[in-house]
């Protein structure tokens, strides 16, 4: 298990290049599984998927690097699938909801208190260093829809919350993946399934049980109290600006914070922490810290909190240049083009399409 994650750029691309892609395909879906741990780098746009495909395929063999190249391509799908329905995603995409919809958080969920050992660990997990395997997302994103009965928006709204690695689009559509919304069917584990994946040995929980009684099982006790809950960005203090509005200002925001983007032009370089994105998407201090800490692989860069109309002498600007995403199609100025590893591949109604596609892609060349 991971305990920290490394902030400076030289470490970060040594985290590339030490994935193993054997153990990788071998062990990722256990939960002490040899994963790569680069999430918080790609959602963060420190790395970039193309970025770390280019990378990766320098040193393997293609046959070896599909099971992770598989895993990178649902990111992208999820980000292009936001780019596609924008503000859509944050609905139910498909009629397929939960059995009801009590609207809320399970107490016992987020107060790690379930009674399924690995659960709790990997939810303390959670709030201790902002990061879990993605397969216990999963095993709490069922917990909270499927075996919980609740609207999977708000519990997916507190995950996003406490995670490093919170991606909109991933996290989002992720939920509405295990909860049946974004799927052709809901997603559900047992105990014998967490014991298997977690090599523990707990029995007689709730979920001891055989696979065909979980669409049906009846709302077990321990999950049945909802609290509502208020989640709150803390922003860092506010510093002027020291602008020099002859020079290309440079928009960076949490989700590009890649210290190469145009390293080699004289420029204004600013990250970008606007009020309004943080009521839609908060995030803990945890990770705003997170965010400020990556930040510092920029030349020069200068944190503003504020809404980018609010950055002082911001029409002096000839030139206001910014990465494209979903979150800052309102920038003004020029966008660069999207960075996909499939840029040519339009998104199908289904991944495993779309992954066909991009798989025949990689081996045709």
């Amino acid at each position: 298990m991971i305990n920290s994650f490394p902030i400076t750029y030289q470490e970060i691309l040594r985290l590339v290049n030490q994935v193993d892609m054997k153990d990788y395909a071998r062990t990722r879906n256990y939960l002490d599984g040899g994963v790569s741990h680069l999430s918080p780098y790609l959602s963060r746009g420190v790395l970039t998927l193309p970025q770390v495909k280019n990378k990766l395929l320098e040193r393997v063999k293609l046959e070896d690097a599909i099971p992770f190249l598989y895993e990178l391509t649902w990111r992208e799908y999820f980000q292009r699938t936001w780019w596609k329905y924008q503000d859509g995603i944050f609905s139910n995409l498909t009629g397929n909801a939960a059995r009801t919809q009590r609207k809320g958080l399970i107490r016992n969920i987020v107060g790690a208190n379930t009674g399924i050992t690995i659960i709790d660990e990997q939810i303390n997990q959670l709030y201790k260093i902002g990061y879990i395997h993605n397969h216990a997302r999963m095993y709490i994103a069922s917990l909270a829809s499927n075996i919980g009965q609740s609207d999977w928006q708000l519990p997916s709204q507190w995950m996003y919350y406490h995670l490093l690695d919170g991606d909109v689009a991933s996290n989002t559509l992720s939920w509405q993946w295990v909860a049946g919304t974004f799927s052709l069917k809901k997603y559900f584990f047992n105990q014998e399934n967490i014991n298997k994946f977690s090599q523990s040995l707990q029995q007689g929980t709730f979920l001891d049980i055989a696979y065909e009684k979980l669409p049906g099982l009846e709302l077990p006790p321990v999950l049945d109290e909802l609290i509502s809950s208020e989640f709150i960005t803390v922003f860092p203090s506010r510093q002027p600006l020291k602008l020099d509005p002859s020079l290309p200002l440079l928009l960076y925001n949490s989700y590009n914070l890649d210290p190469t983007w145009k390293k080699q032009i004289d420029a204004n370089r600013v990250l970008l922490l606007e009020p309004s994105h943080f009521v839609k998407f908060p995030v803990s201090e945890k990770v705003m810290n997170f965010i400020i800490e990556l930040s510092t692989n920029i030349d020069n860069i200068q944190v503003f909190v504020g809404e980018v109309n609010d950055i002082p002498t911001l029409e002096r600007f000839e030139s206001i240049l910014s990465k494209p995403h979903p979150s800052s199609r309102h920038y003004p100025g020029e966008k660069d083009e999207p960075q996909w590893m499939f840029a040519n591949i339009e998104p199908k109604a289904s991944f495993t399409a779309f992954w066909k596609l991009c798989e025949h892609s990689l081996i045709r060349k």
